[in-house]
């Protein structure tokens, strides 16, 4: 006698876990998915000698709902005390752009949603100048600017940023050359889902006009380091980082646009894995699993 084949459409989830580590965590989340219905299509782990911390992402297509997939997960997740997050796979992660002047990473980020290249969907992008409307409104995706000037502006701004995460339902708001500092409220409001990116040079150049100071010390090295953000001025987790090497031929309009074109490409990559659920926190790192 042959058991009948269920019909039930499949779910397609990703599940991401963290707990300390120990004997015995992958054969009960596998049994678990067994439980659950679950065939895994995709598995990725590491234990980290640092902390002791355990991480694991898996893929599970499922016959099971969420609150079915949940129920099975709940004695494992109870009994280790695990940090976990269960999500469908290639869902829009709904994400807001910061953005001021500078036009290249919005650019990229609005063109990469429209072509499917990324798993986001943008409702809003929010600027402290006017500069970018025509850029963004080409993409129909709505753009709101509120000029900073003084202290209260900025309190304003911020006001308007936080009613706007709960009001959209916002899951990660993305800095894409955001030209001001977050205040202490605002970061550990958005902790674990706000996302920066700024040029990288050795030695380090502050101020304005820093690949002209570039060019004027001859780097051989830019690159660019996309990072969650926190309190301490970049000096979040890295998310990912990318250089490309150059040379005295360079002029500074060559090296404003080879770096323009690394900041949008890290911090495109950045958004993709934390939109795919691939970056997971280890304490002041990341775990990445690509």
């Amino acid at each position: 006698m042959t058991t009948p084949v269920s019909d039930a459409p499949l779910n397609h989830w990703v599940l991401t876990l963290s707990c300390l580590d120990g004997p015995g965590i992958v054969h009960a989340i596998s049994g678990a998915i067994v439980a659950a219905r679950g065939n895994i299509t995709e598995s990725q782990q590491f234990a980290s000698t640092d902390t002791g911390r355990f991480f694991m992402r898996l893929q599970i297509e499922s016959a099971a709902n969420r609150q079915e997939f949940e129920a099975a997960l709940a004695p494992v997740t109870s009994r280790r005390n695990m940090l976990w997050h269960l999500d469908e796979v290639g869902r829009p992660l709904r994400t807001l752009v910061l953005a001021s002047v500078a036009g290249h990473c919005v650019n990229d980020l609005l063109f990469r949603q429209h072509a499917g290249q990324l798993p986001i969907h943008i409702p809003l992008v929010l600027s402290n100048h006017e500069t970018l409307r025509e850029l963004v409104e080409f993409y129909r995706v709505p753009f709101r600017s509120q000029t900073i000037s003084s202290s209260d502006d900025k309190r304003r701004f911020e006001h308007t940023l936080l009613a706007a995460v709960v009001e959209l339902d916002i899951e990660v708001v993305v800095l894409a050359r955001y030209m001001q500092i977050l205040s202490p409220e605002v970061c550990a409001a958005l902790t674990g889902r706000c996302i920066n990116i700024h040029h990288s040079f050795l030695p380090g150049f502050k101020g304005a006009n820093p690949y002209r100071q570039a060019h004027a010390r001859g780097v051989k090295l830019i690159g660019a380091t996309a990072h969650f953000v926190t309190s301490d001025l970049d000096e979040g987790p890295i998310i990912e980082q990318n250089v490309v090497r150059v040379d005295h031929s360079r002029d500074v309009a060559e090296l404003v646009a080879i770096g323009q074109d690394e900041e949008s490409r890290t911090l495109s990559q950045a958004v993709k894995w934390f939109a795919e659920r691939r970056v997971l926190q280890d304490g002041a790192r990341t775990i990445i699993f690509r």
